[in-house]
């Protein structure tokens, strides 16, 4: 053979193995790499070929599919009730990604989970029926806390205090999910990124603030299981006007003629004195103070309820007075409500809590479960009594000191507002809180509600927890009860 027809055979042979090699490579150890590639257009196209299944608020879909017109995207999600469950549903767009459960669940929901295949499918290869996301959110609940909202700018969050259950969780403003779901909806997503309220922030979950006074319920259960005070009708050593240890100065509390001068931990919440809580919180050092709010769930990295929350966090390397005014929910504590929800729950189940979770289930089109969320999974993070002593006092609060805008007809119900500073030396409108728990007194039938409020159509005078965020958690709270 011709010595360079040779060297060209061999050079052309050589080729071949090197495009066998390549194909063989990529279509095994690359090959579930570039399937799951974000720019693999197959799997949009796989995502959307068929209808969506749903996420289920009490037996019925919050969510949908529509058939569309053009293009290589069959279908694309709806949301009937759209800004109504836009904070537990979060977004399902053809453009933009997902979010929240329509996130976490995506692959469930498009039907291309692994779980979801029978062997059938794994040999067609076929996409599977998609799979649905049942929710424990409970309608009456949720449309309470959405109405009762109306235009303020805040987030309620309610859950059942035995099980864990969120049964409401509302962010407002709010917005539609359905107008962001398709390819061309370029226009209403820039609008929602410009909007300087900021609707797709899930404050319940993703917005710690100051709490204020509603952290005076944790400062109490720590008195009470150090032994710093024996129950909450005991005197406290409290000075008032307080002074700020180290400094000059001079704490003082909100009412002037409100009896706080060595007050008892009952009267303090009741008339939310700042001098007692603050004393206190600097005489159990912060050490104290942040074993038991971690107890409650501050300083958690990873909350997940399965959609991930913010950490609310109690600040380290403090000094005396630093410490003491995070005994008033200032200096750099901050809460989300649903942090705030769970301390409630934790004190109206006897001093455990019980973990949150918005899901109970995940199952395939046949009902078949994938997933299943245990209610009542419990830690204790205080005694019964001092669980006792701090709801007794709660209810004091709510009866005859400053959460009577709370009260509801048959029922036990204890709370906790709150007004936290908001910006240097208070100078924007501060913070209305209220975070409280609820029990029928004839069906036992219990729920937990913390409301935040960050701004709204009242005056400043007129911001404070009882007169805007009390409400809101008592329509939420008698829903709950009354369902």
């Amino acid at each position: 053979m011709n010595k360079t027809i040779r060297r060209a055979s061999v050079f052309c042979l050589l080729m071949v193995l090197a495009l066998l090699v390549r194909a063989t490579w990529l279509q095994t150890y690359k090959a579930e790499a570039l399937a799951d590639n974000e720019h693999n257009r197959r799997n949009v196209i796989a995502q959307y070929a068929q209808p969506l299944g749903d996420i289920i608020v009490a037996g019925s879909p919050v969510t949908g599919s529509e058939r569309t017109t053009g293009g290589d995207l069959q279908y694309k999600r709806t949301y009937p009730q759209g800004e109504l469950y836009a904070a537990v549903t979060g977004y399902g767009s053809q453009a933009y990604g997902a979010t929240q459960l329509e996130g976490i669940y995506s692959d469930v929901l498009d039907g291309t989970d692994d779980r979801l295949k029978n062997p059938a499918d794994l040999l067609t290869g076929e996409q599977s029926a998609p799979g649905n996301v049942l929710t424990t959110i409970d309608p009456d609940v949720q449309k309470a806390a959405y109405e009762a909202l109306g235009d303020d700018k805040g987030a309620a969050v309610a859950i059942d205090p035995e099980t864990g259950r969120i049964l409401g969780m509302v962010s407002t403003p709010s917005y539609d999910p359905s107008k962001i779901s398709g390819t061309t909806d370029g226009e209403a997503w820039e609008q929602l990124l410009a909007d300087k309220d900021k609707p797709q922030v899930n404050r319940a979950l993703r917005q710690p603030l100051a709490p204020g006074s509603t952290f005076k319920l944790v400062v109490a259960a720590a008195a009470l299981e150090d032994g710093l005070y024996g129950s909450v009708d005991e005197p406290t050593d409290s000075p008032d006007p307080y002074t700020l240890p180290g400094t000059s100065t001079v704490l003082r509390n909100e009412s002037a003629t409100a009896p706080c001068e060595n007050a008892t931990l009952r009267t303090a919440l009741q008339y939310s004195c700042n001098n007692v809580f603050a004393k206190v919180a600097a005489d159990l050092g912060q050490d104290k103070v942040k074993a038991m709010a971690d107890g409650f769930g501050f300083d958690t990295e990873k909350l997940d309820v399965p959609v991930r929350a913010s950490e609310s966090v109690y600040p380290s390397g403090m000094d005396k007075a630093q410490t003491a005014l995070t005994g008033i929910g200032q200096f750099e504590v901050t809460a989300t409500p649903l942090q705030m929800a769970m301390v409630s729950a934790t004190l109206a189940n006897g001093g455990e809590l019980a973990a949150p979770h918005m899901v109970s289930q995940v199952v395939d089109a046949d009902g078949g479960t994938l997933e299943k969320f245990e209610d009542g999974d419990t830690k204790r993070v205080v005694s019964e009594r001092t669980a006792e002593q701090v709801r007794s006092a709660m209810v004091t609060v709510v009866e005859e000191g400053t959460g009577t805008n709370a009260r509801i007809a048959g029922a036990e119900v204890g709370g906790k507002t709150g007004t936290a500073q908001n910006g240097v030396d208070n100078s924007n409108t501060p913070y209305a809180w209220f975070t409280s728990y609820a029990k029928d007194r004839s069906s036992g039938k219990e729920v937990a509600v913390a409301v935040v409020i960050e701004s709204s159509d009242a005056s400043r005078s007129e911001v404070s927890g009882n007169g805007l965020a009390a409400p809101i958690a008592q329509k939420m709270m008698k829903a709950a009860l009354q369902g």
